[in-house]
């Protein structure tokens, strides 16, 4: 059984959250989806490297013009377009998310109202629909609803489960969970040091 007092201690930042600890723990804790220590583990390990510590419940856009090109170079091959968009976080969202992911052109502005929301960041106006349909919550005309602590936890297990990672924390298998959440192995020391904390703490 996940606790306030155990959650710090895997993640000693969460106790500068934000958030509603025990809304984090209790949405764990009666997850029928997170039913096993290391299923708990692998979770609270992504999610706390996602969310820093379960105190980011929303995409940081605000890139410089270096940045726009680093990581999006696909979309800003040229540093005159990245510096037009430098420091504008909504123009970047409706520019990089545009014409996928369920979202409309750049001019819709679906790419910021749909924008990474949640600890396993909830993206785009297709998931935004589907995990609403699937919560029973009007995601798609209250998309901010994801940044509130009970519907954060709610997405991430519903992402969790959606993209079967159980299969890999059952596995002890960090580098799947990673690669299914991250889409490559970002931050994979520190996901894998936080799972070992969670499985020792979990264990006591």
């Amino acid at each position: 059984m996940l606790t306030i007092e155990k959650l710090i201690q895997i993640l000693p930042g969460a106790a500068q959250s934000p958030m509603d600890l025990g809304d984090i723990v209790n949405g764990i804790n009666f997850s029928p989806v997170l039913n096993t220590k290391n299923r708990v583990a692998g979770f609270v390990a992504q999610c706390g490297h996602e969310s820093a510590h379960f105190k980011l419940v929303r995409e940081n856009l605000n890139y410089s013009a270096e940045g726009l090109r680093r990581v999006f170079p696909k979309y800003f091959p040229t540093l005159d377009l990245a510096t037009e968009y430098a420091r504008k976080p909504e123009k970047i969202a409706n520019r990089v998310y545009a014409g996928r992911m369920g979202n409309g052109l750049e001019a819709s502005g679906d790419g910021w109202k749909y924008r990474g929301r949640g600890f396993i960041q909830l993206t785009g106006k297709a998931n935004y629909t589907q995990c609403g349909k699937d919560l029973g919550l009007d995601l798609v005309g209250k998309p901010e609803m994801v940044e509130g602590t009970k519907a954060a936890v709610a997405t991430a297990i519903w992402y969790w489960q959606k993209n079967n990672l159980n299969k890999f924390a059952d596995a002890d298998d960090i580098k799947g969970m990673t690669k299914a959440i991250n889409g490559g192995y970002h931050g994979l020391d520190e996901r894998t040091r936080y799972y070992t904390e969670a499985k020792k703490v979990l264990s006591t």
